[in-house]
């Protein structure tokens, strides 16, 4: 009886190590989509697909952590969008609304698309969690980062620059040396 249960919990470990390996890092492929922006222009992810990283932030307009990371998202973008890398923002809060998003958008001067994820169904896909969360993939849309922008909602605490340090390994042809960092932020409001 004892060998029978250290044999399912064995097993049990031994596919949790492959379910893992298999949804880690470059081994995971995200499916091409397609979403409008707050002016109601459609945009695919294979419309990004020459770019050399392709960066999906997921945000929100009320969360109060998402929203300290406002002009640090416009300084990434400035910094890395003129080396090959796409930005791409996405709103999954089922309570914020597109003028809601626009409004946002331009009082943030954000230059990246912010696009509007109704009933989070991309979300769901990526299994995002929080605002903000931070997805890189490369040119065939396989995950090469996961995690936050940095490690403190204050920007003068922060010690690690994880998303930057991603994108520079990328644009060196390097592997991601961190490739999972815990995102930390207001939960995302779903559709029930």
């Amino acid at each position: 009886m004892i060998y029978h249960k250290i044999n399912k919990l064995t097993a049990l470990v031994l596919l949790l190590a492959v379910f893992t390996f298999a949804f880690s890092g470059e081994n995971f492929k995200v499916e091409d989509f397609t979403l409008p922006d707050y002016t109601g222009k459609s945009h695919s992810l294979s419309d990004y697909k020459d770019s050399q990283a392709i960066v999906l932030m997921f945000i929100a307009t009320q969360c109060p952590v998402s929203n300290a990371y406002n002009t640090r998202m416009v300084e990434i973008y400035k910094d890395y969008q003129g080396k090959g890398v796409a930005f791409l923002a996405v709103n999954s809060n089922k309570q914020e609304s597109i003028e809601e998003i626009a409004k946002h958008s331009r009082e943030n001067e954000f230059k990246f698309p912010v696009l509007k994820d109704d009933k989070n169904v991309i979300a769901d896909k990526f299994e995002a969690q929080v605002t903000p969360e931070i997805f890189v993939l490369n040119s065939d849309f396989q995950l090469l980062y996961h995690g936050r922008i940095d490690d403190s909602q204050r920007e003068d605490n922060v010690k690690s620059q994880d998303l930057r340090k991603a994108l520079d390994e990328i644009l060196d042809s390097k592997k991601v040396s961190n490739s999972e960092t815990k995102a930390f932020g207001c939960t995302i409001k779903r559709v029930k």
